[in-house]
């Protein structure tokens, strides 16, 4: 990094480190800051020439143009530092989200002033990506912030910017804002992960759970993922038919022997990957495939043990072991 990049890093990260996190923000005189706009600078410089012919030649009307569009530029810096000043602001908590892929933050307007405010935009800090609004007269207003995550964990929010220029374009009114949530980042799952891993045999209490409730049953019902050459009639077609209404291609056959002696384990082990992100992105994979399938499965990795269920429930914290491991 050049000397000029690394001031400007060390600038930032002072200003931005006597700023509270928090969700919530109103935004006063306090935090709003205003410049002209290249626009601006431009509409000034063409206000002094023309201040200065006409004091040269003495032009009457050359006063009363200058003047007026001096008294406009005001009213429209007025107005715009109005524009941005008095707004709450708050952060809706974040969703998870997966590596690569395209997150969203959403941000709550309140506007408790009897007009419209025009023209507000925010974006993630330095990002250039910005998402516009106007907030109704004693209204809110949702903002959706794109942001993409590069790598799994929790991360905090990264630093939000605010600003109008509403309503000439010759002032910029801004703001910053570190808010205090954090996000979850999942792994990327992988894109072609293989079948399941076999199952391992059931032992001790477990086992004889499983055999009772098999024959209290009358019938088996646990499954496992579909194989080569199974009979049409050990399909459960029920959960293909939900698998392929959620676009998967996933089918399930009925295993009478074997499940109930046996169950799923995710193992990072079995992955047989040395490469700990690529454990990860395969494991992930496997979560989402044995959740579509609606067979019980458990997870072992990096020490952390998430004893075999299923349901949304219990594969968001498979997900959130693999994003914290």
């Amino acid at each position: 990094m050049n000397p000029a990049g690394a001031l400007r890093a060390r600038i930032d990260g002072w200003f931005l480190s006597r700023r509270a996190p928090s969700d919530t923000l109103e935004l006063t005189q306090r935090n709003v800051y205003i410049l002209p706009t290249r626009a601006g600078w431009t509409l000034g410089a063409t206000l002094l020439v023309l201040l200065i012919a006409s004091i040269n030649y003495q032009l009457n009307l050359g006063y009363l143009l200058t003047f007026l569009l001096a008294g406009s530029v005001a009213v429209g810096m007025h107005v715009c530092h109005g524009t941005l000043r008095g707004l709450a602001m708050h952060m809706v908590q974040p969703e998870a989200h997966y590596a690569g892929a395209a997150a969203v933050f959403r941000v709550v307007l309140h506007n408790t002033r009897r007009r419209v405010r025009y023209g507000i935009g925010m974006a993630v800090r330095g990002s250039g990506q910005w998402a516009w609004t106007d907030v109704p007269a004693e209204g809110t207003s949702t903002v959706e912030i794109a942001f993409q995550p590069e790598r799994r964990g929790l991360h905090p929010v990264p630093p939000l910017t605010a600003e109008t220029r509403f309503p000439l374009g010759t002032f910029r009114v801004w703001t910053v804002w570190r808010p205090a949530a954090q996000m979850l980042v999942y792994p990327t799952p992988e894109a072609h992960p293989p079948p399941l891993p076999p199952g391992e045999p059931l032992s001790g209490p477990a086992a004889l759970t499983a055999s009772m409730r098999a024959h209290s049953a009358g019938e088996y019902d646990g499954v496992r993922a579909y194989r080569r050459g199974d009979p049409l009639k050990l399909v459960v077609w029920k959960k293909a038919a939900r698998a392929q209404a959620t676009g998967s291609e996933d089918l399930v056959s009925r295993d009478t022997q074997q499940t109930q002696r046996e169950e799923l384990w995710l193992d990072a082990q079995a992955t047989g990957l040395a490469d700990t992100e690529g454990r990860l992105s395969r494991l992930c994979a496997w979560v989402l495939m044995a959740d579509r399938l609606g067979v019980d499965y458990g997870l072992r990795v990096a020490g952390r043990v998430v004893k075999p269920s299923q349901g949304e429930a219990h594969r968001r914290a498979c997900l959130e072991a693999l994003a914290l491991c």
